[in-house]
C-alpha cells in the first residue's frame, strides 16, 4: 500500500509500506500489481469527473450486467464526489499484460471507466472501502461488509476469466492492434547489448524489466521481449544471480511478469535457461567480432586519466596533505550546519556543500572549477537553484567557499574551500570522519533530502538513538521520525530491541533507485543541460573574437574519472556515465 501525507491528493512510491493486519493511520490506496508483475483482482474505477455521476452510475449498471453474463461475483464501493470502484476478485493470479487489455478492452465500451491504474505496473493504485477520500469522508462499500467478505474468500475461478476474455476478444484485438500503431515512450536509444558499459543496461532495457511495456512492432510476444531484456543484462556484464535478485525483490516486475505463464517452481529454471541462451549469443557474436576487427583505435578517442589535472587548475604537489585540508573542511562544515535553517533551502544549501566536498575529494585539490549544471545533477537541484544558493554562500561573513575566478567561455566558476578562522582550531582538533563525503545519491532524489541526512549519519555511527539522530542532523524531530519511518519502509535502517537505529548494508541504494525509476529524471536533466551547452557554443563561436577552448557537453568536470563502487553512486558519477 501506499500512504497519502497530504489528506489523500498524492500517494507517493516513498510513503509505500507492506500490508499489515493494523488499519494503517493515514489515507492509503493499495498497489494493484505484486513484485511478480501479476494481479489478483481486476480494479475497475469510474470517474465522475469525465462526464458526470448519471453517466458514471449508468456505466456501473451496465458493467455489473455484463459480469452477472459471464458468471463473475464483484465487490463495489463509491466515494464522496460520485465516483465508484468495482472490484473483481479471481482465484488465479493473472499478468500484467493481460490486466491491461481487458481493462483497455472495457475501457473501449465504458467511457467513465479510467483505465490509467492498470496501465501502470509500478504505480498502478487504488483506495479501497475504507480510505479518507480528499474531498472529505470516506470510500463507502456499497453492499453489505458480510457479502464483500464472502466474495473476496471465493474469488472468480480461472473458467470465469476465461468467460471475460472470450466475450471481450474483439475489443482485446483491437486495443492491441491500437497499441501497435502507438509510439512507445520513452523513445531512447536500444544500441545492442554488447556495447553496454559493465553494469550498465541501455534505459529502453532498464524501462521494460521495470514496467513490462513494450514495443509490438519490435517484439512479437512477451518471450520475445524477455529475451531481449536478459540478452541485454548479460551483454551489459551482469550476473544470473543479479538478475535474479531484481525479480524477486520486485526491483524488475516487468520481467517477472514475463515468467508468470510458468508454474512458480519451473520460473527460475526458465529464466537459467534463458540466460544460458544469451550467453551463447554473446559468445558467438564476440568470436565474430574478434575475428573481423581490423579497425584501429584513435588514442585521441581514449579517456582522459589525468585525474587531477582540472581545467584551470594545476596539478597538487601534496596530495596528501590536499586531502588532509579537506578533512578539516569537512569539520568545519559539520560545526557551520548548526547555523543553517532546517527549511527546505537550508537543507539545499547543506547539499551544495556536499556536493563540493565530495568533488575536492574526487580530485585530491581544495580548488574545483566546474559550471552550476554539474553541481545540479550531483545535489538534483536545479541550476538556477544552485547559482542561488552559491551566492548566498559566498556571501557569507566568514564563508566555507571562496569565488577565486568566475568562469569565462566555456570553463566554470573557480572555487576554493576555504576553513574560516573562527573555525579552524575546533576543525582541527575534530576527528576526521571515516568514508567519503556524498553528494545527493541518486535514491534519495526520490526519498528526499532529510532521508539523505539520516541514512548518513547512521552510516558513521550504528546504533543510534532517535535523539541523537535529531541533535547530529540539525533536523526536527518530526522530519527525522518520517525520514526513519520512510527509510524503514524500504528496509534500509532497522531498529533493533534498544531502539537503536542502524544501517541495513545488504539493501543495495543502487537498485532502489532503479526501482525509483531515478534514471530517468537525471536523463531528462541531463539532455536539457546538453541543448544548454550546445546552444552556449554556438554564440561563443559566433560572438567571441577569441577560440575558447570548447569542451564536449559532458567535459565541464570530469566525475568519470572517479567512479566509486556501484553502490556508492552519486548523482553525479550516475548522470556523467549513464549508458543508453
Amino acid at each position: 500500500m501506499r500512504l497519502s501525507r497530504d489528506a489523500g491528493k498524492t500517494y507517493p512510491q516513498k510513503h509505500e509500506r507492506n500490508l499489515t493486519q493494523a488499519l494503517p493511520s493515514l489515507p492509503a490506496a493499495v498497489r494493484i500489481f505484486g513484485k511478480d508483475g501479476t494481479c489478483a483482482a481486476i480494479f475497475l474505477d469510474f470517474d465522475s469527473s469525465v462526464a458526470g455521476t448519471d453517466w458514471v452510475q449508468a456505466d456501473v449498471r451496465a458493467v455489473q450486467t455484463w459480469l452477472h453474463s459471464v458468471g463473475a461475483r464483484w465487490i463495489e464501493d463509491y466515494s464522496p464526489n460520485g465516483g465508484r470502484h468495482v472490484y473483481v476478485p479471481l482465484a488465479q493470479r493473472i499478468t500484467f499484460s493481460e490486466a491491461r487489455d481487458l481493462v483497455e478492452a472495457l475501457g473501449s465500451r465504458y467511457r467513465t471507466l479510467d483505465k490509467t491504474p492498470h496501465q501502470n505496473l509500478l504505480h498502478g493504485c487504488m483506495r479501497t472501502p475504507g480510505s479518507p477520500h480528499k474531498r472529505g469522508g470516506h470510500q463507502e462499500l456499497a453492499m453489505s461488509l458480510s457479502m464483500a467478505y464472502d466474495i473476496a474468500r471465493r474469488p472468480n475461478s480461472s473458467a470465469v476469466w476465461s468467460a471475460m476474455s472470450k466475450d471481450l476478444a474483439a475489443e482485446i484485438k483491437a486495443v492491441r492492434a491500437l497499441r501497435q500503431n502507438e509510439s512507445l515512450t520513452p523513445a531512447t536509444s536500444d544500441a545492442l547489448a554488447v556495447q553496454q558499459p559493465v553494469g550498465r543496461m541501455s534505459r529502453l532495457m532498464q524501462v521494460l524489466a521495470q514496467t513490462g511495456i513494450y514495443d509490438t512492432t519490435k517484439y512479437a510476444s512477451d518471450s520475445e521481449a524477455r529475451q531481449a531484456v536478459i540478452l541485454s543484462a548479460a551483454g551489459a556484464g551482469l550476473h544470473l544471480i543479479d538478475v535474479e535478485r531484481r525479480m524477486l525483490q520486485g526491483t524488475w516486475p516487468g520481467l517477472a511478469s514475463f515468467y508468470v505463464r510458468y508454474a512458480a517452481k519451473h520460473r527460475l529454471p526458465a529464466l537459467r535457461r534463458d540466460w544460458q541462451n544469451a550467453l551463447k549469443h554473446l559468445n558467438k557474436n564476440k568470436t565474430r567480432r574478434d575475428g573481423n576487427n581490423n579497425v584501429r583505435k584513435s588514442p585521441t578517442s581514449q579517456p582522459n586519466t589525468q585525474g587531477l589535472a582540472l581545467q584551470g587548475v594545476t596539478e597538487i604537489s601534496n596530495p596528501d596533505a590536499e586531502h588532509r585540508y579537506i578533512r578539516t573542511w569537512r569539520n568545519a562544515l559539520r560545526i557551520r550546519e548548526v547555523n543553517y535553517q532546517q527549511s527546505k533551502a537550508g537543507l539545499a544549501r547543506r547539499m551544495v556543500l556536499r556536493s563540493l566536498g565530495e568533488a575536492a575529494h574526487m580530485t585530491g585539490s581544495r580548488f574545483a572549477e566546474f559550471g552550476v549544471r554539474s553541481i545540479a545533477v550531483a545535489t538534483g537541484l536545479d541550476h538556477t537553484t544552485v547559482a542561488m544558493h552559491l551566492r548566498e554562500l559566498r556571501a557569507e561573513k566568514d564563508p566555507l567557499v571562496t569565488l577565486v575566478e568566475e568562469g569565462r567561455g566555456t570553463k566554470g566558476d573557480l572555487y576554493m574551500l576555504t576553513i574560516p578562522e573562527e573555525l579552524k582550531a575546533a576543525a582541527e582538533e575534530m576527528r576526521w570522519r571515516k568514508g567519503k563525503v556524498h553528494a545527493l545519491r541518486p535514491v534519495f532524489r526520490e526519498l528526499g533530502l532529510p532521508a539523505a541526512f539520516v541514512y548518513e549519519t547512521l552510516e558513521h555511527s550504528p546504533g543510534m538513538p532517535t535523539a541523537e539522530i535529531v541533535r547530529i542532523t540539525r533536523l526536527s524531530r518530526s522530519a527525522v521520525h518520517e525520514a526513519l519511518d520512510v527509510l524503514a519502509a524500504w528496509n534500509l535502517v532497522v531498529r533493533n530491541s534498544c531502539r537503536a537505529w542502524s544501517i541495513v548494508a545488504e539493501t543495495s541504494l543502487r537498485q532502489l533507485a532503479e526501482q525509483f525509476g531515478v534514471l530517468e529524471a537525471v536523463a531528462s536533466q541531463l539532455q536539457r543541460y546538453r541543448n544548454d551547452r550546445i546552444i552556449w557554443r554556438e554564440w561563443l563561436a559566433k560572438n567571441v573574437n577569441t577560440v575558447p577552448v570548447l569542451l564536449s557537453p559532458d567535459e565541464d568536470y570530469p566525475w568519470e574519472t572517479f567512479e566509486g563502487p556501484p553502490d556508492e553512486w552519486s548523482l553525479s558519477d550516475l548522470a556523467f556515465n549513464r549508458a543508453g
